[in-house]
């Protein structure tokens, strides 16, 4: 049985644990990240496996705008810390439950994002070319 604790991340706490950030505001609330967010919840866990496994099922739910249907506020949507507990754990219990095809989604997942990063590098260097041949081109 995987345990986590879900909490609101406070500015400037260093978590000895392994975990990761979920944003809780705006329309990408729901969106995970190693790195803190200014509004965002932590959830930590007590080994790096589960930390992994679970950030996957939670940028799943994200990319599948699971956390819109839970959104409030009028002007700036934001996600509740007792919406959120209320519906991660049940769901990553469910997405998690067959662990082999899990474990294949995951690894599809991830060289899906590493793929993206490379192309988006390449887009980068492209542009720059792109820069460089112009800048050569107009000062002639």
């Amino acid at each position: 049985m995987m345990n986590f604790i879900v909490k609101t991340h406070k500015k400037n706490t260093i978590y000895q644990k392994p975990h990761f950030f979920i944003l809780n505001k705006g329309m990408n609330s729901g969106k995970p990240q190693k790195e803190p967010f200014t509004n965002s919840f932590v959830i930590l866990f007590d080994c790096n496996e589960n930390c992994e496994n679970v950030f996957w099922v939670a940028y799943s739910l994200w990319k599948s705008k699971f956390w819109h249907q839970h959104l409030v506020g009028s002007v700036i949507s934001f996600l509740r810390l007792n919406d959120f507990k209320k519906d991660f754990f049940p769901k990553s219990k469910v997405m998690m439950e067959e662990h082999e095809e899990h474990l294949k989604h995951v690894a599809a997942l991830k060289l899906l994002d590493l793929k993206e990063k490379q192309f988006h590098e390449n887009i980068n260097l492209i542009n720059d070319m792109r820069r460089v041949i112009v800048h050569r081109y107009s000062n002639r």
